[in-house]
């Protein structure tokens, strides 16, 4: 299949590592140019000459918190001041805190905002100009929560279901741009958030991270976590050219995890 990304611009949020880093690498194999972004200026310098030793699509980094709409909007302009446009955007955010309602504060809910949709609804607003000229593509990271809460992170789950209702929003007032946005979803992927996770939970339960790994893989029909490459595939393909039809559409990838409908 042919995916047509070769000299395509994409921006990539938070991607010096899991999720993001996965995307990033899997457009540049795909011969696309692509700005990798997060808070770590050292990580984002070692992805870089990773990616670029790849010798297939170049790859620059700015160092932003996504937080502040004027790191995102300096983010955005020099994408484009090095790359010449914006055909892709991929909107992520590491996960928020996790807590209980009775737990979390004022403060936390709106950290919580900024972090994982605000910085969407800016990213998307200053990228729009770029994406409307060719009509491209966004993709929104979520969390398998839009179809079912996880327990004790009620920041999560109350965001990340505002990025479906986003973007099937987004989907019928940008389709005359000729623009497709959708979200994509993980279940457990085989990432540092993950480990973190299931280590806060075995240590609520008072067991060890080990035992913790195997209730939550023996809950996953496919038995075991997803690797980020596996989840970057679905979203590169929702990014390409292949992907014509689809737009407003929430998929999750998750081993088949999820019970609901």
């Amino acid at each position: 299949m042919e995916l047509g990304l070769a000299g395509k611009t994409a921006l990539v949020a938070a991607s010096s590592q899991g999720l993001g880093k996965a995307i990033a690498r899997a457009l540049v194999l795909e011969g696309a140019n692509v700005m990798i972004t997060s808070r770590s200026e050292e990580k984002l310098q070692q992805v870089a000459e990773e990616l670029n030793g790849l010798h297939k699509g170049r790859v620059a980094y700015v160092r932003t918190d996504v937080t502040k709409a004027d790191e995102i909007r300096q983010l955005v302009a020099k994408t484009v001041e090095t790359f010449g446009t914006i055909d892709l955007l991929v909107n992520n955010a590491g996960g928020p805190p996790a807590g209980t309602f009775e737990t979390v504060s004022d403060e936390d809910w709106q950290y919580a905002f900024e972090l994982n949709l605000l910085s969407y609804i800016r990213l998307i607003r200053e990228a729009l100009p770029y994406l409307k000229k060719k009509g491209g593509k966004i993709v929104n990271i979520a969390s398998s929560s839009i179809k079912e809460p996880i327990p004790g992170l009620i920041l999560s789950n109350t965001f990340r279901t505002g990025i479906v209702g986003l973007t099937k929003t987004l989907a019928g007032e940008l389709a005359r741009d000729g623009i497709l946005i959708n979200t994509v979803a993980p279940g457990r992927i085989a990432t540092e958030r993950v480990a973190f996770l299931d280590k806060v939970n075995a240590e609520k339960l008072g067991i060890t991270k080990e035992e913790m790994e195997a209730r939550m893989k023996s809950a996953i029909p496919l038995g075991r976590y997803g690797t980020p490459e596996e989840f970057a595939n679905i979203v590169v393909f929702l990014l390409s050219e292949a992907n014509s039809y689809v737009t407003g559409q929430a998929l999750i990838v998750d081993g088949g995890m999820v019970k609901a409908i």
